[in-house]
């Protein structure tokens, strides 16, 4: 089960990210009762997150947490910085929903790094 969350001003695909999601926990061999967290979060937000966390004091494109498998369900949570997104994803000449994808995909490995 993945769960979105995302204010309603950032213009996120959601069936996009699903299939995305589906692909990932199949090559994991995940079950579908495993659940994860995607939060779409501002640059002020991403900003006290990292610092907190990583002790960097900027806004980051994307941040993930790991959670144990075994005493939860929660697979881990993926924070993903929207507005920093976009501007990857003008950087690189790539469509936004390409760029969230790709944040996916890599915040998805390093919850089992």
């Amino acid at each position: 089960m993945v769960n979105i969350i995302c204010p309603s001003r950032y213009k996120i695909n959601r069936p996009l990210i699903k299939k995305n999601l589906i692909n990932l926990f199949e090559k994991k061999g995940l079950p579908w009762q495993t659940t994860l967290n995607i939060v779409f979060i501002g640059k002020n937000k991403m900003k006290k997150l990292a610092t907190n966390y990583k002790k960097e004091p900027v806004a980051l494109p994307i941040l993930s947490f790991p959670y144990n498998q075994a005493e939860d369900k929660l697979i881990g949570e993926i924070f993903i910085c929207y507005p920093q997104a976009v501007l990857l994803a003008a950087e690189r000449n790539k469509k936004v929903d390409e760029m969230i994808n790709y944040l996916i995909n890599h915040g998805f490995e390093n919850l089992f790094k």
